[in-house]
């Protein structure tokens, strides 16, 4: 009996030294943090357990919160809760208090770019330091350069002022991580001789820091133990000495990105040096030539990344300087959108390739079915090529690890059995431009890890019907545009797993619109035959859907009232249906929307007051329409970014809306055939977008406006002629066919940029204001059929690039005033002003004997318009007609005529061709009509 008590005893004993008292926080540094959380705002209560109440006593329990076992001390903070929900207000100077902590992540937050608080410097414990994503401001605290034993620190994609010098980084000698990325660094020319003097640094990130340009580098005491740099984004050249540090002192790197620069020239062969390399990112250069030779005996090389270079030559010889160990070795070889040649070899000598990018490059021929042998390929991208020929069930035999998949734009037919099931589970799928039709291929339906699905422009007239299955709750992206699909869309009982992008557009699909498809974020069924009410609309609550078009079919009815559903809306586009009735009142639900086209409908009424609550419109089109009342006041002051302002064709009246003077970006103006009485107001050269020329490096601004696509941005109607133009480009006012009066305003001359000013069809009065010259951008004038009189002005002729001129109709008197561009015009442009006179009239001027100015008008004009000696020939105007289309295409030819813009980039760049194709047409016209004359 005693020996069991002793036995208990002792086993009593030893549970007492072997077990450790619970500790709880201590007192002080739990008063710590509930006033860090006064300073911060918690919109999603990731801080509700920080509470001062009796039961939550204990903050080593706090969400967020670490404590040591040994001492209770807080050793770790960590406020990186979401990136979507993040954490508001300031970092507190409390942090002090915490004198224990090894360990601070306060990234995805946002601090309303305060200050990082010098306290953090006094925290000689910490070791690790996370302050990414933050929105802090103003200077990096030099303090930090107390926190000797930090190894860890990440200021990346803040908004700190530019730091002059970087002095106090050196001081932290043990750290081995760095990332300092968005911080611009410009001012700090010795950056390379500071990092350096970190002997411990592994990984060094300093993308996108404009650093400035080094090009010296024989100073520099570089550590060999750098493994992992990233230069990406830096405008860093050739010229620069970056390369040399790294080909001499640092061939230890074992990824190096070195993306979006601008080095140039041939692929330096100092990067064979760099043996242990494993990574190496060039993406975004000016890079020339083909691939080293030395870099076959890169033997850790797994990646290879070129693309968006100027390579070029022949891929064999690319593929040849890479055999030894390196194609061994390479798993990821990227060279896509370069300019590579000749056709695709044996991939064998690749046996590791698990990803080969050579989209976009000048590729041809066909594709060897032993492509189907490489059995590590989990993604091929080989579209935007001149591939031609079959491709097989045999070309994919042995791809089971497939995952994407592009062959789009291509010429390639495939041609598979019916009943093929292929070895591989497709992600991504992008055939587009490829032959496919005419019926939906059934292997499709076997791909039931699809997510992203492209096969728009494939030759598919098949109806829908026993094809739902394309509709899968996995969908992020589907693209069905361009093809011949018809039947109905059943209302599936869908549910994605998220809102995918869906383009249905330029199809034959028909009936009612079912509501799984509002589930979207962006959604395009524009350009087919649905026809009933989109009732399902108000059964759909949905604020991640952003685009939406149901423009040009043949939808009736009112327009729903229901888009408080639909607050995220950025883009609205219903035009060229049948919808009659008001504009719904539930429109100005839409706070965000930039875009908001209803245009050729039956819309009556006045417009909605709530429209005024949508301050961020940039684009509005109500043309072709029946809406009525006075142009409202509101529609000036609460559309402070309105860009494109269409009310042509309307029952709009009243007297001309002054308040439109207040839309300082306005850049096209369309009011024509409404009743708009009044007088031009003199505030019109308030309308600053239109007192700047056009610019030819660009849009005059960024934003979905970019991407729209719509009749009216195509294509500028005037006098039943198309002018088709790049929206960025196009500065216009049409104010024709309405009832106003009195004379035009001398102001109006200030709108320099104007390419477009028509005035015509009005009861417009006295003479054309002499300063109508200083117009020099106008491509068309028109002020026919008004009541103007006296001279034109001479400074007409200052016009060069006018193109379209009609004076007809007025009350005009004087000689026609000659000059290069207008002796371009024929008769039509001046016809009923009885008292007008000169050529290309029929009436002569009082002394003149010969009407044609290039014979007998000279005065200023006389060295430029004799044809005698030879200058004005025909060929003359073929050249200058020429260069004009040449000019054209490069400054308007970029954005012209695509209807597949907003959810391919593939497509986008698919149909450069036919935009330009489009601009050569317009101004052949313009040539035939110049030569005619």
């Amino acid at each position: 009996m005693g020996g069991n008590s002793l036995q208990i005893l002792l086993t009593f004993v030893l549970f007492l030294l072997c077990t450790k008292p619970t500790l709880s926080c201590i007192e002080q540094e739990r008063q710590a943090l509930l006033k860090i959380k006064e300073d911060l705002i918690d919109d999603y209560g990731h801080l509700y357990s920080w509470s001062a109440e009796e039961g939550s006593k204990d903050c080593c329990k706090w969400g967020g919160v670490r404590c040591s076992n040994q001492t209770g001390h807080i050793i770790m903070l960590n406020l990186n809760f979401s990136n979507l929900e993040p954490l508001r207000g300031k970092l507190s100077p409390f942090l002090i208090d915490l004198q224990y902590l090894n360990h601070l992540d306060v990234q995805n937050n946002d601090f309303n770019q305060s200050q990082i608080p010098n306290s953090i410097g006094s925290l000689s414990n910490l070791i690790h330091l996370d302050l990414k994503f933050a929105n802090f401001g103003t200077n990096i605290p030099f303090h930090l350069g107390n926190l000797s034993s930090l190894q860890y620190l990440d200021l990346s994609w803040n908004n700190f002022n530019n730091p002059e010098n970087l002095e106090w980084l050196p001081q932290l000698y043990s750290l081995r991580y760095l990332d300092m990325s968005s911080v611009n660094l410009s001012k700090v020319n010795n950056w390379l001789q500071v990092v350096n003097k970190l002997p411990y640094l592994t990984s060094l990130h300093l993308e996108s820091c404009n650093l400035p340009s080094i090009f010296s580098v024989w100073l520099v005491n570089s550590s060999t133990s750098l493994h992992s740099l990233d230069l990406s984004d830096n405008s860093l050249t050739s010229s620069s000495s970056v390369l040399q540090w790294l080909f001499n002192f640092n061939t230890s790197v074992v990824k190096l990105d070195l993306r979006f620069n601008q080095f140039h020239g041939l692929i330096p062969d100092g990067f064979s040096k760099m043996k242990s390399l494993t990574h190496l990112f060039l993406d975004y250069n000016e890079l020339e030539g083909g691939i080293p030779k030395t870099f076959s005996g890169l033997c850790n090389l797994n990646t290879l990344s070129l693309p968006v270079n100027n390579l070029n030559g022949q891929l064999l010889e690319f593929f040849h300087n890479l055999t030894g160990c390196a194609s061994q070795s390479i798993e990821v070889l990227n060279l896509d959108w370069n300019q590579i040649m000749g056709s695709l070899p044996d991939l064998a000598t690749f046996p590791s390739l698990r990803e080969l990018g050579l989209h976009h490059n000048h590729l041809n021929g066909t594709i060897l079915d032993n492509l189907g042998k490489q059995s590590r390929l989990e993604r091929l991208y080989l579209g935007h090529n001149s591939f031609e020929g079959f491709i097989s069930e045999a070309h994919f035999s042995e791809l089971t690890k497939l995952k994407y998949l592009d062959l789009s734009n291509t010429s390639l037919v495939f041609n598979f059995s019916s009943d093929w099931v292929p070895p591989f589970q497709l992600e991504k799928i992008a055939l587009w431009s490829c032959q496919l039709g005419p019926q939906f291929p059934k292997w499709l339906q076997t791909q039931k890890n699809c997510i992203w699905l492209d096969i728009s422009n494939s030759g598919i007239s098949d109806s829908l019907f026993n094809s739902y299955w394309i509709f899968s709750p996995r969908l992020v992206y589907m693209n069905m545009s361009h093809n011949q699909i018809s039947g109905h869309i059943p209302n599936l009982s869908l549910e994605f797993s998220s809102p995918p992008t869906i383009d249905l557009s330029s199809n034959k699909l028909e009936g009612e619109i079912p509501s799984f498809l509002f589930k979207v974020t962006h959604l395009d069924i524009s350009n087919n035959l649905f026809s009933e009410p989109a009732l399902f609309l108000c059964t759909t609550n949905n604020r991640n859907l952003s685009i939406l078009d149901l423009s040009n079919n043949q939808l009736l009815g009112e327009l729903p009232n229901c888009w408080m559903h639909f607050e995220g809306l950025k883009i609205l586009n219903v035009a060229n249906n049948r919808f009659h009735g008001k504009i719904p009142n539930s429109i100005g639900s839409l706070l965000g929307i930039e875009i908001l086209d209803l245009g050729n409908n039956s819309f009556t009424g006045e417009l909605p007051s709530s429209l005024k609550n949508c301050t961020k419109l940039k684009f509005v089109n109500l043309r072709d329409n029946k809406l009525s009342g006075q142009i409202p006041m509101w529609l000036g002051s609460s559309h402070p970014d309105l860009v494109v302002l269409f009310l042509r064709s309307n029952h709009f009246f009243g007297s001309f809306p002054s308040h439109l003077c207040d839309l300082k970006h306005l850049q096209l103006l369309d009011l024509a055939l409404n009743h708009i009485s009044g007088s031009i107001p003199k505030c019109i050269n308030s309308l600053t977008a239109l007192t700047s020329p056009i610019s030819t490096t660009g849009h005059l601004y960024k934003g979905p406006l970019d991407f729209f696509h719509c009749d009216d941005l195509a294509f500028w109607l005037w006098k039943g002629r198309d002018l088709s133009s790049n929206l960025g480009q196009i500065k216009s006012i049409d104010l024709s066919s309405n009832k106003i009066t009195g004379p035009i305003p001398r102001e109006i001359t200030e709108l320099v940029g104007l390419i477009s000013l028509n005035l015509s069809r009005n009861l417009l009065t006295r003479r054309i204001t002499t300063e109508i010259g200083a117009l020099r951008s106008l491509e068309v004038l028109d002020l026919s059929e008004n009541q103007l009189s006296g001279g034109i002005p001479s400074s007409i002729a200052l016009i060069n690039s006018l193109n379209f001129l009609d004076l007809s109709n007025n009350n005009l008197s004087g000689i026609i005033p000659t000059g290069p561009q207008l002796n371009t015009f024929n008769a039509t442009a001046y016809e009923d002003n009885p008292n007008l006179c000169g050529f290309p009239l029929p009436k002569k001027c009082p002394g003149e004997t010969n009407q044609n100015p290039a014979v007998n008008r000279g005065g200023d004009h006389a060295g430029i318009q004799e044809t005698e000696d030879g200058f004005i020939t025909p060929g003359f105007y073929v050249s200058v007609a020429l260069g004009f289309v040449i000019g054209f295409l490069g400054v308007f030819g970029t954005l012209l005529l695509n209807r597949s813009w907003q959810f391919s980039h593939f497509n986008f760049l698919n149909n450069v061709k036919d935009k330009q194709d489009v601009t050569v047409v317009v101004n052949m016209a313009r040539l035939r009509r110049q030569h005619q004359t």
